[in-house]
């Protein structure tokens, strides 16, 4: 080999091993960050006829398991949305309160159960008979603040959905541009290592939110699907359509047009069932607590405060009541109509005529609602018949809790126990989706950058470079003689 040939081709392994010492400290200075796929410095032998010149770097490339992300991001939507339903089971449990709080909808049921009996016993107590108003109450107060809470958590799911949709939107529109950046790079022959980990990214930041499928097209370019069909991505990106309401009430639903649907490039889509193009991510779940688990919620709730409203506004109970007028609780402060159902537990109040601050007086309590004048104090059969009405057994004409006859206090026990129910499997579906996100996370990582064996990889870089450099430096020596003689 001539003294020009071995510089040559000294020069060149120091490029490519200069070339491979940078892409292992990119590779050890990103072995934690998400979308980062390891690289590797691909080098050919650089031959001039039939005399070696050295080594050169044909490329990088970049190393990923298409099968471990994939499953990844399908259990990075399952997770997602088991802990929004989690999340939504967590806060009803929280609003009607557990049994060993004195805030609980089942302490309220106790606390006017036992003024009840208390005013019974001395009926001609103002001071029992205010206790009586005052639990009542509290009682329609609670069931109210429950219906509130979850009308909260509706508007809460209404306006993820939003974000969520502007969210998807922006991102694959972002995705697509990438698309069209790494076809262009790999044309004029570029690393595009570093755009397709920022695609990547792209794509992970919506994998909760759609499970999807990515699937490799020509020009490094991707196309995503959802895992139920829907064309997220392929060339150009989906639009999904959708409007928040803000404020949302009982009576909205969406198959009443009071609430928004989903729509896929203008078209309708469905967001549950079988059917759906988009469930198991957090997209669908939200549509689940909106439309789904909280109206299901709200409408256990509202049988709860018909039953309690049915109890009391019987002639039986209180004769002094005119047939159809409202008894102790009350919708809003009228009689109750059954074809209005729908949100009653938000607008339970207590009847005016018996609270002094709408202008009632308190005796109604012991001598009926419907009374022209106050009976004689030491009556207790009303307040006795409206202890008996509390505790009797009565089969709820609606609901979907158990239709056994049962108790108010019973009842009320069992809203309770169905909350508690729906957060425990919730809670289990997420832990149950978490780990498993938690063991695909760490195959991934496995099968990514491995420090140690990066850093032995170094140590033989360093080793060829300085090969390379005294190489050259003994060819400079031998230059450098025979330029002296």
């Amino acid at each position: 080999m001539s003294l020009s040939g071995g510089l040559s081709s000294a020069l060149s392994g120091l490029t490519a091993t200069s070339r491979a010492a940078e892409v292992i400290s990119s590779n050890v200075a990103n072995a934690m960050t998400d979308g980062y796929g390891r690289r590797e410095v691909n080098l050919v032998a650089k031959v001039t006829g039939r005399t070696g010149q050295g080594v050169s770097v044909q490329g990088v490339t970049r190393h990923s398991n298409p099968i471990v992300l994939g499953d990844r991001r399908i259990a990075q939507a399952g997770d997602g949305a088991n802990t929004m339903v989690a999340d939504f089971m967590r806060q009803l449990e929280t609003a009607l309160g557990t049994p060993d709080t004195t805030t609980s909808m089942t302490a309220r049921v106790s606390d006017f159960d036992t003024a009840l009996r208390e005013a019974a016993s001395r009926p001609d107590s103002d001071a029992r008979l205010t206790a009586v108003l005052q639990s009542a109450t509290a009682l329609a107060t609670n069931i109210s603040n429950v219906s509130s809470a979850i009308q909260q958590e509706r508007a809460k799911a209404d306006g993820q959905i939003g974000s969520q949709v502007e969210q998807l939107n922006k991102t694959l529109a972002m995705v697509a541009k990438f698309n069209g950046d790494i076809a262009k790079g790999l044309g004029s022959g570029q690393d595009v290592s570093s755009l397709v980990d920022q695609r990547q990214q792209a794509i992970d930041s919506i994998a909760a939110i759609v499970p999807m499928h990515e699937v490799q097209r020509n020009n490094g370019g991707v196309a995503l699907f959802s895992t139920g069909g829907a064309i997220l991505l392929d060339g150009k990106p989906a639009e999904f359509g959708f409007t928040p309401v803000g404020v949302v009430v009982p009576e909205q639903t969406l198959g009443g047009g009071g609430l928004s649907g989903l729509t896929l490039n203008g078209r309708p889509v469905a967001t549950s069932g079988d059917s759906s193009l988009l469930k198991g991510g957090t997209l669908a779940a939200a549509f689940a607590v909106r439309d789904t688990l909280a109206p299901e919620a709200q409408a256990n709730l509202d049988a709860l405060a018909r039953d309690l409203v049915d109890r009391f506004a019987s002639t039986s109970v209180d004769p002094t009541l005119a047939p159809g007028a409202a008894g102790l609780f009350t919708d809003g402060g009228s009689a109750f109509d059954p074809a209005n159902e729908v949100g009653l537990s938000q607008r339970l109040r207590i009847n005016a005529a018996a609270d002094p601050a709408q202008g009632g007086a308190i005796w109604h309590l012991r001598d009926g609602l419907g009374a022209p004048a106050p009976g004689p104090v030491g009556s207790a059969s009303l307040l006795n018949s409206l202890t008996s009405t509390l505790n009797v057994n009565r089969v709820p004409v609606s609901g979907g809790l158990s239709a056994t006859s049962r108790s108010f206090a019973t009842f009320a026990a069992d809203m309770t126990t169905y909350a508690a129910r729906g957060r425990v499997n919730a809670e289990n579906e997420a832990s149950y989706s978490a780990a498993r996100l938690d063991t695909i996370k760490s195959l991934e990582l496995e099968g990514g950058v491995d420090t140690d064996q990066e850093m032995q990889s170094l140590m033989v870089i360093e080793k060829a470079y300085s090969a390379n450099a005294k190489v050259i430096s003994v060819i400079n020596d031998l230059l450098q003689t025979i330029l002296e003689i």
